[in-house]
């Protein structure tokens, strides 16, 4: 999506180890023009797949899976990584790494929220490894529903996360793919 690569060329920084630098407009500071578009486009990508809730994580996925599920018309449920005192005691919990703090991150969602049966469709700001992803798609797993797409603001292809998640076999989307970030650059590819 060329107005997300603009935006990313403008005010993206590589802070290198594989860092992209986008918290002034995606993720700490949110442009919500910028967020209605990309949920605007992820809509018009999986308006077919027959989604019934849209799934990511705190904090980072949660502006573009609202904005997507705005489009779409339904409702957003995003993984925890504090389980608060209003949520039950039986949760669904699984741990997946967190690159940019280094340690592992707890993902909890209450039953509540995710049921048996839903098709779920997971919107998250980055693909990189994938293994957060992974995260989100063993909580939909564990509570019985199933998995439509997957959608991503921002890829990095040189991470390998595409990889692991095409076994899954539902369609995969990204809006700006990084082929590679050496020195201070950053190099965009193609998005399969």
């Amino acid at each position: 999506m060329e107005e997300l690569i603009q935006r990313i060329i403008k005010d993206g920084r590589n802070l290198g180890r594989g860092i992209l630098k986008v918290d002034g407009f995606i993720n700490h500071q949110v442009d919500p023009v910028l967020m209605d578009a990309c949920g605007r486009e992820f809509a018009r990508r999986f308006k077919d797949v027959g989604a019934t809730k849209v799934l990511t994580a705190e904090i980072s996925g949660i502006a573009p899976a609202i904005a997507t599920a705005l489009h779409l018309v339904l409702p957003v449920v995003y993984a925890r990584k504090h389980k608060p005192i209003t949520m039950p005691d039986q949760v669904f919990l699984t741990l997946a790494p967190s690159h940019t703090k280094g340690n592992m991150a707890e993902l909890i969602v209450s039953p509540e929220y995710l049921r048996s049966g839903e098709r779920v469709l997971i919107i998250d700001d980055f693909l990189a490894s994938g293994s957060t992803i992974m995260g989100l798609v063993r909580l939909a797993q564990t509570a019985g529903s199933s998995l439509v797409g997957i959608g991503a603001l921002v890829e990095k292809s040189f991470e390998g996360g595409r990889e692991l998640l095409n076994p899954l076999g539902v369609p995969i989307e990204s809006l700006a793919c990084i082929a590679s970030m050496e020195g201070d650059q950053i190099v965009f590819g193609n998005c399969d």
